[in-house]
């Protein structure tokens, strides 16, 4: 007769480590599908004012953003409104090189199309406004839009 030996349990089993790639993969997918990326950090304060009929843009690639209103920190910048363009404080003067340097950024069948879309605080006073679309006429920038919240949603949306 056989005798049957007991089996010592040798210690913990070894995790099965083969598709653990596999769900790493899946969350670093999973992350990348559902964030964003900001391009701009905002160094201006803006609320954007109320508008009662609004249009959505087609295509947000061929649109740049002005932003003007009260620096976020005016120890360093002031307390009168200031202009942003891109990540730094602009004057009026500096609009020209900035239009020029976003239009070759597009190819050059859609550099025409580039539209200019101004974020501007709600307080801000309409004669920095004018400065800056007198500043967009001198470089041919004449599609502006003014970004707006919709009144009974209070979404962002862009209207003309």
């Amino acid at each position: 007769m056989a005798r049957f030996k007991n089996k010592k349990s040798g210690g913990v089993p070894q995790i099965n480590t083969g598709s653990m790639s596999d769900i790493i993969f899946m969350f670093l997918f999973f992350f990348i599908v559902i964030s964003t990326i900001r391009e701009t950090t905002l160094i201006v304060k803006v609320k954007i004012p109320l508008a009662s009929e609004v249009q959505k843009l087609e295509k947000k690639s061929l649109v740049c953003n002005i932003y003007a209103g009260l620096p976020n920190k005016k120890e360093l910048a002031g307390s009168g409104t200031r202009l942003q363009l891109n990540d730094q404080y602009a004057t009026s003067n500096d609009i020209g090189d900035f239009i020029a340097t976003e239009r070759q950024k597009l190819e050059e069948a859609d550099r025409r199309k580039l539209t200019v879309s101004l974020k501007v605080d709600q307080d801000t006073k309409m004669g920095i406004v004018a400065d800056i679309k007198q500043e967009l006429r001198k470089y041919n920038a004449l599609l502006i839009n003014y970004t707006t919240r919709k009144t009974s949603q209070g979404n962002l949306f862009t209207g003309n």
